[in-house]
């Protein structure tokens, strides 16, 4: 990213005009003159991140996006670490957030800020600047706030922010310490624009009156015109917030979601919906976007686009070297592949789903095995017969497998160069039917 992108080879006017085109920009200010700012002389600009977890997830990825966009276009950018807004959180559609204890902020913070350092260009000549708003809050009394930040916001607009009325008309309302983060976003945003000569801030559609707050502080007490600029809240095709699975979010850290999972979140997007994404998570062209939705239209059984999206953005986020291992895993599970080679976390990560053993607090475990068991037995512990009369009828018709290995004898045990890793085994029935167990311990 050292060369500022040729947006006329690229087939646009400018980095506008390519944000419009993947659909990243839901509302901003005046248009023109947020072009005229985009267009001209390198601008700086910024988004801030709040530590409220230990990772951010793929709702941030687009914010994320957006930065590196205009980054690319050679703009600077600033990435605001919440370390003070952090401690209170910014109003939810419903209900009080949890205040995180002051250390455990701090810690997020630093993970954040390295988290988000790998997705953006952090040396040449156009570097990323991390901020903390900690750093020019923590020293302001309650009396310089109210003085010289709270007497210029009134009551009336502040109330009629659509988080605030929303809280506000709920029964559990809304507590001083949330109402007042707008406060404290706008007054970041007039910090920076006066320490760095900030004039447009991004985030996300749901943060608009946030970041309006900011702007019409800027206007009331310098005098000056700056940009907002917002992008979507992406929602799959039932409408529904997009990346929310069964367990919570989407994480970027791979600890919190591994890069199997994430790579399988990716490819499984339906056809209605992948290039929508195409366009919104990766850096693809407009032409090899516009190439991939003509093979979706004409093919769409190959998924060649779900195929693209994934490997995109997982490579984005965990590097090839996670990507490819996703890729390998996935083929292995199913016959096209070695199992033996898939390293311990990618395994265990590709046989998450195949846990059949719940407990009383909801959870659930591999079903146990040990060398020396039948296969036919192992098969009904992981779930893919009722009997064992129906596992022996299914290998005398050659659709057993362990480890892809085709078991021919009824009577075949398991043995200790069966468990992959020194602890799973994976046992299929025909093409598509998994059972995994894990070694007794």
């Amino acid at each position: 990213m050292t060369q500022v992108k040729d947006f006329k080879e690229a087939g646009f006017g400018s980095v506008l005009d390519e944000l419009e085109w993947r659909g990243l920009i839901a509302q901003s200010t005046d248009r023109e003159q947020l072009r005229q700012a985009l267009e001209g002389d390198p601008i700086s600009y910024y988004c801030g991140f709040d530590p409220t977890a230990a990772s951010i997830h793929i709702g941030n990825l687009v914010q994320v996006l957006v930065l590196r966009h205009l980054q690319a276009a050679g703009h600077h950018p600033i990435v605001l670490v919440g370390g003070a807004t952090g401690l209170i959180g910014d109003p939810r559609q419903s209900g009080e957030r949890v205040l995180n204890p002051k250390e455990t902020v701090s810690k997020w913070a630093d993970r954040l800020k390295s988290q988000i350092g790998r997705f953006l260009e952090t040396e040449g000549s156009n570097p990323v600047r991390f901020v903390s708003n900690y750093d020019w809050t923590a020293s302001m009394s309650v009396i310089d706030f109210l003085r010289d930040v709270g007497k210029n916001f009134r009551l009336g607009t502040m109330l009629a922010k659509d988080t605030v009325a929303r809280r506000l008309n709920s029964d559990e309302g809304i507590s001083f310490t949330e109402f007042s983060y707008q406060v404290l976003q706008g007054n970041d945003f007039l910090h920076l624009f006066d320490e760095f000569g900030v004039v447009l801030e991004t985030g996300g559609n749901d943060q608009w009156g946030n970041l309006t707050s900011g702007l019409d502080l800027i206007k009331k007490v310098r005098g000056k015109n700056v940009n907002v600029m917002t992008s979507p809240i992406i929602t799959d095709s039932q409408g529904k917030k997009f990346g929310k699975s069964e367990g919570g979010a989407i994480w970027l850290d791979p600890t919190m979601y591994s890069p199997y999972r994430f790579y399988q979140f990716w490819f499984n997007q339906p056809d209605d919906q992948v290039v929508k994404l195409l366009k919104y998570f990766t850096f693809l062209s407009k032409s090899e976007i516009e190439e991939l939705e003509k093979s979706q239209q004409e093919n769409p059984g190959a998924r060649e686009a779900q195929k693209a999206l994934a490997y995109e953005v997982t490579s984005f986020v965990h590097g090839q070297q996670a990507t490819e291992q996703a890729i390998a895993a996935a083929a292995a599970l199913f016959g096209r592949g070695e199992l033996s080679e898939i390293e311990g976390a990618t395994l265990e990560a590709a046989l998450e789903g195949l846990k059949t053993v719940s407990h009383d607090d909801g959870s659930k475990s591999f079903a146990q095995a040990q060398a020396g068991e039948r296969v036919v037995e192992a098969a009904v512990a992981a779930g893919l017969f009722t009997s064992i009369s129906q596992a022996r009828k299914a290998i005398a018709q050659g659709g057993v497998y362990v480890n892809n290995n085709r078991v021919e004898d009824a009577e075949a045990e398991l043995g200790d160069n069966d468990f992959l890793q020194n602890r799973f085994v994976l046992i299929r029935r025909g093409k598509k039917s998994l059972g995994a167990l894990e070694a007794t311990a």
